[in-house]
């Protein structure tokens, strides 16, 4: 999505109020009116009242700020779902969208607050509001199970949210072996593995993000094709044995120096004619865009690790050729989300 210019008082009122906006949205989603108006239909102020048991005058509230973002419509005196939500709703991508308010509610806000102090000290500061031990989300969530389970549900509706380009850019033919590094519950593997059905797949992470990806991974029947590997992607050797190494919305987490380092021990474990591929959102070479990435960006930027950032094509292309991959191309998504793959080859 092109930048939209130069801002006009309305632009200006929605970023005035921006959070407001969020808040609605999530009330929506948590006091059941999207999913009323899917169940029962077209409804009155008075039904819903009765239908979400609201006072009158919260219906009123809510309503005003739903149907104002274009969340709902009026047609006379009823209220229903937007077209698009409705759409979402039918085809069962709502239930994506919810996990992603949820998730923005739980786990983004409260370290958005943080963003001013976290840009003055270029780190992520918002991780003060996750008790636990470590400078990075992944290491505290271990000692918090009840937002472990939520963040690694939410990444997995994340990555449902995106994972079709995933399956559509990366190119898998002639491949035998792919190495998921940071795989996490395995959605991405999973995904892969069921559009290619010749390559099998390791998937290299925490131990707790891997007590999940067993489970899925059985679900789906492809635990002969699909193994785990409990370890640091860091501190720990890429296991061996893999002719393409997938970095699947990971390499956003983490600073240059060391993004450069995890595609040199990439290179340094895939064998000649090897590929790496890297799938996530992308900002735009130009710095000014897409909204998308910058707005997304405020996560990245006080909660994760300490430099993470949605970093642009360019400079992904610059550390693999430091790394010393030769041809690389570009295989944008082509969607309203910024996702896209690099692939390189040895």
């Amino acid at each position: 999505m092109p930048n939209p210019g130069p801002i006009d008082s309305d632009g200006l009122t929605r970023i005035l109020f921006g959070a407001s906006a969020f808040h609605l949205l999530h009330a929506g989603c948590e006091l059941g009116l999207f999913d009323r108006l899917s169940e029962a239909g077209p409804q009155t102020q008075a039904q819903l009242a009765e239908g979400l048991t609201l006072h009158p005058r919260a219906v009123q509230v809510l309503l005003l700020g739903t149907t104002s973002l274009g969340l709902t419509v009026r047609d006379g005196d009823r209220y229903a779902n937007a077209p698009l939500i409705a759409g979402q709703i039918a085809d069962g991508s709502w239930e994506i969208i919810e996990d992603i308010v949820q998730f923005e509610d739980r786990v983004v806000m409260p370290a958005a607050a943080d963003l001013v102090e976290a840009l003055r000290q270029n780190t992520n500061v918002g991780l003060r509001r996750i008790p636990g031990e470590g400078d990075d989300l992944y290491h505290r969530l271990a000692s918090q199970p009840e937002l472990e389970t939520l963040f690694y549900r939410c990444m997995r509706s994340w990555s449902r949210l995106s994972n079709p380009i995933l399956v559509d850019r990366a190119d898998l033919a002639g491949v035998s072996r792919v190495l998921d590094v940071g795989g996490g519950d395995g959605v991405n593997a999973i995904a892969l593995a069921e559009a290619n059905p010749d390559p099998a797949f390791t998937v290299v992470d925490l131990p707790g993000a891997l007590d999940i990806a067993r489970k899925r991974i059985a679900e789906r029947g492809l635990a002969e094709r699909i193994s785990v590997a409990p370890g640091d992607i860091f501190a720990d050797a890429f296991p061996a044995g893999h002719d393409c190494v997938l970095f699947a919305n990971q390499l956003v987490i983490w600073s240059p120096e060391e993004n450069a380092a995890l595609l040199a021990k990439a290179y340094a474990c895939l064998p000649p004619g090897g590929q790496v591929l890297i799938f996530n959102a992308f900002s735009d070479d130009t710095g000014d865009g897409p909204l998308y990435a910058a707005l997304d960006n405020v996560y990245f930027a006080t909660l994760p690790a300490p430099s993470s950032t949605l970093y642009h094509w360019g400079q992904y292309e610059e550390w693999l050729g430091e790394a010393g991959f030769g041809r690389v191309e570009r295989l944008p998504g082509g969607t309203w989300t910024p996702h896209g793959v690099l692939r390189a080859w040895k």
